[in-house]
């Protein structure tokens, strides 16, 4: 006797295939848009600081909120290309969000892109050691041919055409970037010192590129065909020696 195996049911209901969606990315809540500075006022003047030539897409980012909420998927639908200016674009939004700036973008008085500099000399706050005392550096203290004792030169940004800054003296604090060289010259990248002035008086202007971080340049085909192209110009000349 042959025994068959019985015929399986098929039910009428199809089972149908279940979509997964990814919902992590829509509760990460968006991070605030930071406020523009007086020395990068708007979009168009970020684009131009961080260099790259990303300032030819200013017409593409139409403002700046824009500026801070547009995805790479976005900005490459929009034409910025090729991809690592996406992802340096992308690097200098999220510096500026978190308030690091290059040169001059602490300056709080600019006209017209131009901050002005000016060298001046700011009493020294004595640190209080214990109650009742106090004490300065060394180098703060002693007098010399350049120094007046109790004194220190701090390079500020003042308001155009202004000589002396309006806040008090002994709270000033100096332009990130920007040194004092020698006795009295104020120096710095970017930094144009004004003439008839003796470097006391300085400005900083907003330029291409003043922002921008250089690309370094592949040496011997870069760090993975390195070993290879070497290893080929050896040979090359060890072929030179034996003719």
């Amino acid at each position: 006797m042959i025994l068959r195996r019985p015929l399986l049911q098929t039910t009428s209901a199809l089972s149908l295939p279940q979509t997964c969606i990814r919902n992590l990315h829509h509760k990460i809540p968006l991070r605030p848009i930071p406020q523009p500075t007086p020395f990068i006022p708007d979009q168009n003047a970020f684009l131009q600081a961080i260099g790259r030539s990303l300032s030819a897409h200013s017409a593409k980012i139409p403002s700046w909120d824009a500026l801070f909420t547009l995805s790479s998927i976005q900005l490459k639908e929009l034409g910025v290309e090729p991809a690592r200016s996406r992802r340096y674009l992308l690097h200098w939004r999220e510096k500026f969000r978190n308030g690091e700036y290059g040169i001059g973008g602490d300056c709080q008085h600019v006209t017209d892109g131009v901050a002005e500099l000016r060298l001046v000399e700011a009493p020294v706050v004595p640190t209080v050691l214990r109650e009742g005392g106090g004490s300065m550096s060394r180098r703060s203290a002693v007098a010399t041919a350049t120094h007046t004792p109790g004194t220190r030169r701090v390079v500020v940004n003042v308001p155009a055409g202004a000589e002396p800054p309006n806040e008090s003296l002994e709270g000033l604090r100096g332009i990130k970037g920007i040194v004092v060289k020698g006795s009295k010259k104020i120096k710095g990248p970017y930094v144009e010192t004004v003439k008839g002035s003796g470097g006391l008086k300085a400005k900083i202007k907003l330029q291409e590129g003043i922002w921008e971080e250089r690309r370094g340049h592949k040496v011997d085909g870069g760090e993975r065909r390195k070993a290879e192209v070497r290893a080929k110009r050896r040979a090359a000349e060890n072929k030179e020696k034996r003719r």
